[in-house]
């Protein structure tokens, strides 16, 4: 068993994402794992330290820390308790002055600030847009979508569309299915309007089902019968169509955005 610490002198956010990329490589591993930001001083690393080491004792697992930290005087107070540390900064800065050569800012926290205005204020207009566009609320403004997503209820589309919106600043809307479309069987007037920005998610039967069912327990919407329909009619209208789309029944959030983007830039 492993206590997985995830160590930051920012938000700590990169950090847990490059650690829980790294450790998905080794599904057999049994971990907890506790996110520690804003170490930006060695009081700050030693009281840390401190946690790490009765986290550790207290629960008999085997420490491990993931750490961005910039200031190398911070890196020495986790070496100097010999906790075993990985951190992606020390690891990548000399061969990025190399690449890059001796300019870096070193600054706290640069990838998640407000270093770029433009792009700062495109997520936010972008996260509007995608509140805005939930669920096939409004379609109004369909025209102004990077992406309208579409598919049957509950098959990912609204933490994809904000997900897009807060980490690449586009213009996701959603839409699902409704039975009257599935009756008429054929692509709704607003998505027809807009074919070019569609892009389809579709979804295992019993995936859905199950999903659904912490939704509404018992009822006829998550039974797996009606679930295997309206996937059935959904990936048809797809196809028949030539909806490009992708089953998401095996991938994150981030692997469905990585699909769409990718399918946008080939676009």
């Amino acid at each position: 068993m492993f206590c997985i610490f995830h160590v930051s002198d920012g938000t700590g956010i990169t950090a847990e994402t490059l650690g829980r990329a790294l450790t998905s490589q080794y599904p057999g591993i049994e971990a907890r794992r506790i996110t520690l930001p804003f170490v930006k001083d060695p009081a700050t690393a030693r009281a840390t330290v401190a946690r790490i080491q009765r986290e550790a004792g207290d629960s008999g697992c085997h420490p491990v820390v993931f750490a961005t930290l910039l200031d190398e005087e911070l890196r020495a107070v986790f070496r100097e308790a010999e906790l075993p540390l990985l951190d992606f900064f020390e690891h990548f800065a000399g061969p990025a002055r190399e690449l890059f050569g001796e300019g870096a800012a070193a600054e706290v926290g640069r990838s998640h600030g407000i270093a770029d205005e433009a792009s700062y204020e495109r997520r936010i207009h972008a996260v509007d847009y995608a509140l805005g566009h939930d669920d096939g609320v409004s379609t109004q403004s369909y025209a102004e979508a990077d992406v309208i997503l579409a598919g049957v209820s509950r098959a990912g589309k609204t933490p994809t569309c904000l997900y897009l919106a807060l980490q690449h600043g586009l213009r996701a809307a959603n839409y699902p299915f409704t039975d009257d479309d599935l009756e008429r069987d054929r692509l709704p007037p607003v998505l027809r309007d807009n074919r070019e920005r569609v892009f389809g998610l579709t979804i295992d039967a019993r995936r859905l089902a199950a999903i659904r069912e912490e939704r509404r327990p018992g009822s006829r919407y998550a039974s797996v019968g009606q679930c295997r329909q309206e996937v059935r009619q959904v990936e048809s209208l797809f196809r028949r169509e030539r909806i490009p789309c992708v089953d998401v029944t095996p991938m994150s959030v981030e692997e469905i955005a990585a699909s769409v983007r990718a399918h946008l830039q080939r676009g």
